[in-house]
C-alpha cells in the first residue's frame, strides 16, 4: 500500500528539520544533541522523534534530502545562470557544500545501508553533472564521475579544519582549469 502524500505544510516542516539537522551536523558533527537540531529548527524534540525515530533515520533523511536538493539545483542553474559554465561552477559549489556534510555522515553510515545510499547518490548526481558538463562545452574533456571524484578528493582535506586549507579555492582552480 502506498502512503498518503504529505501535506504541503508537513513537507515544509520536514525540510526545515532536515536543513537544521544538516547545519548542526556541519557545525558540531553527527553526534550533536537532538536538542540542538530542535532549537535550530524551532521545534520541540518530540517533533524530531515523530519524524525520525532514530538518529540513523535522521542521518539517512538528511543525506537523501541533500542529494535531492543538489540534483534539483543542476537544471535550475542551467535555466537561470548567466552561462552554462557559470551554472556548472555554481553547482560544483553546492556539491562542495554537500560533500562537507556528507563526509561526516559517511562515517556513521558504514555498512550495507551506506552502499545503497552511495548508489543513490551516484544515480541522482552523475547525470546532473553530465548535463552541466555537456552544456558548458569545456575544452578539457572530463567525465562526470571523474570530476565529482576530483572535487570529492579536494574536499577531504577540509575535514581537518586546517585554516590554511581552502577546498573551495582549490575546486575553483580545478573548474577554471577545465575552461582554459
Amino acid at each position: 500500500m502506498v502512503g498518503k502524500p504529505k501535506r504541503a505544510d508537513a513537507q515544509r516542516n520536514e525540510k526545515t528539520l532536515l536543513d537544521a539537522a544538516a547545519a548542526v551536523f556541519v557545525a558540531s558533527g553527527v553526534d550533536a544533541p537532538v536538542r540542538d537540531i530542535a532549537a535550530k529548527a524551532g521545534v520541540g524534540m518530540g517533533t524530531i522523534y515523530r519524524h525520525f525515530p532514530t538518529r540513523a533515520d535522521l542521518i539517512v533523511a538528511v543525506y537523501r534530502h541533500q542529494v535531492e536538493e543538489c540534483a534539483a539545483a543542476g537544471p535550475a542553474l542551467l535555466a537561470s545562470a548567466a552561462s552554462p559554465h557559470a551554472a556548472l561552477t555554481e553547482w560544483i559549489d553546492l556539491f562542495v557544500g554537500f560533500l562537507v556534510t556528507k563526509h561526516g555522515l559517511a562515517g556513521v553510515l558504514q555498512g550495507d545501508g551506506f552502499a545503497t545510499l552511495h548508489a543513490y547518490f551516484l544515480d541522482r548526481l552523475v547525470p546532473v553533472c553530465a548535463q552541466l558538463l555537456e552544456a558548458a562545452e569545456l575544452t578539457a574533456k572530463v567525465r562526470p564521475l571523474e570530476l565529482m571524484r576530483g572535487v570529492g578528493n579536494l574536499c577531504i582535506g577540509a575535514e581537518d579544519n586546517n585554516p590554511d586549507y581552502d577546498a573551495r579555492r582549490l575546486v575553483g582552480l580545478l573548474i577554471a582549469g577545465l575552461k582554459a
